[in-house]
């Protein structure tokens, strides 16, 4: 495969790591380097250790969610990533994504409304 093809297959296929933000990246990157001792970052990060362990549920609860394959909606998918990364309550999450599902059964029963 050469590289232009791995490029335009790799666009074609989102991955966890595509859904990471650079701030995500850099606090797995300097968990790896604290050889995953929790109490070593939260050092580094100048926080206590339940700040720390709350990150890297989050960042956990992220992954889970994008790698998801019962989660075929992209706005599902992004919905919950923001639920995942505090940006959203859970009543907000929940509000949209009924709304999400109602569109959906509509469009199903009438192929013609868009």
């Amino acid at each position: 495969m050469a590289i232009g093809e791995w490029q335009v297959e790799r666009e074609e296929r989102r991955t966890w790591i595509d859904f990471l933000k650079d701030e995500d990246l850099v606090f797995a990157k300097r968990f790896l380097l604290a050889s995953g001792s929790l109490k070593a970052l939260a050092q580094a990060y100048g926080v206590t250790y339940p700040t720390i362990r709350l990150r890297l549920d989050r960042l956990i609860q992220k992954i889970n969610l994008v790698e998801d394959e019962r989660i075929d909606s992209e706005f599902e998918r992004l919905a919950r990533v923001q639920y995942a990364e505090g940006k959203i309550d859970l009543d907000t999450l929940k509000l949209l994504l009924n709304a999400h599902r109602k569109e959906l059964e509509k469009r199903h029963e009438n192929p013609a409304v868009r």
